[in-house]
């Protein structure tokens, strides 16, 4: 953060970051690392169990598991599949034992690339509540463990109402027991775009990433668990320009030849460097997000990950291929 520049992210692992030094203790946070470097996929939970700890992080009390997967964004199906497994897991951890009536919903705008991942995670679902309502559970596969509905109820510019009273209504008449939200998200670092998924029981709320804030969707709200799913898509611009300028800063602190450049830069202390980044970081830059130029690729493989980690969990199978009736 540089004065009053706000890093803007979705993501707890960045929240947890920010604060600098690794070995950091948060009051009221626990972080636990694993790293799998056979599959070079790396598991951070951040536990936040106190309402201070919630203060501190800007997040709310709850368990947020971060997935970094860097060949994620390669179209890599073997790749894809031990994410998808990874994920399985931990969706069921936090699910519970048991059979459950799950409702997934796709948030975003399908007709914006970045925004389109819930969408169509929601297109690659195995769908079974309307077999059930009509069949019974013979219909269902053995060992399925639970029944799948979906909605995509798309944004409030395309419908006049918010997300959050179209999942309501949809949770009083069909009473789930629990909703899987998946969304895209906002990193603040580059390196995380499309590398990364985010699992946590708190809910979500949508837009919160890209300063669109609406009504959260969680278990306070809906009465029953709320699990999100998320995978960052954009970066702030301006967050971009910060870390830029930060890196020239630092420079030309160590930098002897740097130094002997001369004129105004040369004669700047810290502070007023740091005054210099302020100044350039325009207010224009906060309504400026960036996305990579192949996120139309790149969303249409990550919905198939995220959609077979549902699927399996569902299914109660982490390694098999995972096919809807029919297919």
């Amino acid at each position: 953060m540089v004065g009053d520049f706000q890093i803007r992210t979705d993501l707890a692992l960045e929240a947890r970051e920010s604060y600098g030094e690794d070995d950091i203790k948060i009051r009221g946070v626990t972080v636990e690392e694993y790293e799998d470097r056979e599959r070079e996929i790396f598991t951070t939970v951040v536990r936040i169990e106190t309402e201070n700890g919630a203060k501190a992080m800007g997040k709310p009390v709850g368990t947020y598991v971060t997935l970094e997967a860097p060949n994620m964004a390669v179209p890599d199906e073997g790749y894809h599949r031990e994410v998808s497994e990874i994920l399985c897991h931990h969706l069921r951890e936090m699910m519970g034992e048991g059979e459950h009536s799950v409702l997934v919903v796709g948030l975003g705008n399908r007709d914006v690339t970045p925004d389109a991942l819930g969408p169509d995670v929601v297109n690659n679902l195995c769908i079974s509540r309307h077999m059930v309502k009509e069949y019974g559970r013979a219909s269902l596969k053995d060992g399925t463990k639970g029944i799948v509905s979906a909605i995509v109820p798309g944004v409030m510019a395309q419908t006049g109402m918010e997300t959050l009273e179209i999942v309501r209504g949809v949770v009083r008449e069909t009473s789930p027991d629990l909703v899987i939200v998946v969304d895209a998200l906002a990193a603040r670092s580059t390196r995380r775009l499309n590398r990364t998924i985010q699992i946590t029981d708190t809910g979500i709320n949508p837009g919160s990433g890209v300063g669109n804030h609406r009504n959260g969707i969680n278990r306070q709200v809906l009465g029953i668990p709320v699990i999100a799913v998320g995978v960052p898509t954009v970066v702030d611009a301006a967050t971009i320009v910060n870390d830029t300028m930060e890196e020239l800063v630092a420079e030309m602190d160590r930098s002897a030849d740097m130094q002997k450049l001369g004129g105004t830069l040369g004669t700047l202390n810290r502070a007023e460097k740091h005054q210099m980044i302020r100044e350039l970081i325009s207010p224009h830059l906060n309504t400026m997000f960036v996305t990579p130029k192949d996120i139309d690729e790149t969303v249409k493989y990550l919905s198939y990950t995220i959609s077979e980690g549902i699927n399996s969990a569902m299914a109660g199978t982490e390694k098999e291929d995972v096919r809807c009736s029919g297919e």
